[in-house]
């Protein structure tokens, strides 16, 4: 056997795990190898298996903007488990939260504790990994903000280290954090704010999230980055694209940076949606949209 089949007899590794219900949109195909993983050491384990057969690797977080191909994804699927949840607020206004800790519980954890700063993730669906990962952010902030470190354990070298923000090369929805890099936990700086001002912050973003965007409705968030000094809805509002369908998924038309999946939608749909958005965009207005979801596995048609 393999040496990642070997893990998986030995009950380190699941196999052939169904991804879609561990995604915010409720589709895509299984994971060949799939970790949950509580503890660093279990990583170091599946680091020496990677060394012996290199296969892709995917970190799986809370789902949030990621879209799995129907034929699933043909390596390694690591996601952080509870074990990974913990959210703790220092004496001196330091946050240290582990990679799977939801990002609006950080917070409100903060909020509660008289900390400000985090208050943008309440409406956030992602987790604290992907915060880094994707430099998450909204309401005038962003993860890049307030991070001071991150964890991060590199599973082709089986290395761990405190990595300092100014290291991830973070800007906007971005990070050079590679595929095979696992981030377990994060550092955050705070400022003091009355827990009242924060709750109210807090208040006041999640009614203007129900008012402006599709609740109620499979969807991954938004869609596309917003290029430099717009809005990747308005654009594509402008071209005149809400409600376009292809398939069982469409264009919200509440919010056209966000595309709702019906039941019995595909991925295939969505990959499919996503380029024609594009390809339509571009020939209206002249500007490639860069896709913020991410897409893994095959799909067909062009990338």
């Amino acid at each position: 056997m393999s040496a990642l089949a070997d893990l998986a007899a030995a009950g380190m590794l699941a196999r052939d795990v169904p991804l879609a219900p561990l995604t915010t949109y409720r589709f895509g195909g299984p994971a060949r190898y799939y970790l949950e993983v509580h503890h660093e050491e279990e990583l170091l384990t599946v680091a020496a298996g990677l060394a012996a057969e290199p296969v892709p690797v995917l970190v799986l977080g809370r789902g949030s903007n990621l879209v799995v191909s129907p034929r699933g994804f043909p390596g390694l699927v690591v996601r952080p488990g509870e074990g990974m949840g913990g959210v703790a607020v220092a004496g001196d206004g330091l946050i240290a939260a582990g990679a799977a800790a939801a990002q609006p519980v950080v917070a409100r954890r903060c909020a509660a504790a008289g900390r400000g700063g985090l208050e943008f993730m309440v409406g956030i669906p992602g987790a604290v990994g992907g915060a880094v990962r994707m430099t998450s952010g909204g309401h005038g902030s962003d993860t890049a903000a307030w991070l001071v470190s991150a964890r991060v354990v590199d599973l082709r070298t089986g290395s761990v280290g405190e990595r300092p923000a100014a290291a991830l090369g973070l800007s906007y929805r971005h990070s050079n954090l590679a595929d095979t890099d696992v981030v377990v936990a994060a550092t955050l700086r705070t400022v003091a704010r009355p827990r009242r001002e924060g709750e109210a912050m807090m208040r006041e973003i999640v009614r203007w999230r129900r008012r402006t965007q599709p609740g109620g409705a499979l969807n991954a968030g938004s869609v596309f980055k917003n290029p430099p000094g717009d809005a990747a809805g308005r654009i594509i509002d402008s071209a005149g694209l809400k409600g376009l369908r292809v398939g069982r998924v469409a264009v919200s038309p509440k919010h056209a940076n966000f595309f709702v999946a019906e039941a019995g939608a595909s991925a295939q749909d969505l990959y499919d949606l996503v380029a024609e958005v594009r390809r339509r965009v571009a020939e209206r207005t002249g500007i490639v949209l860069e896709p913020e979801v991410r897409f893994a596995g095959p799909f067909e048609g062009p990338e």
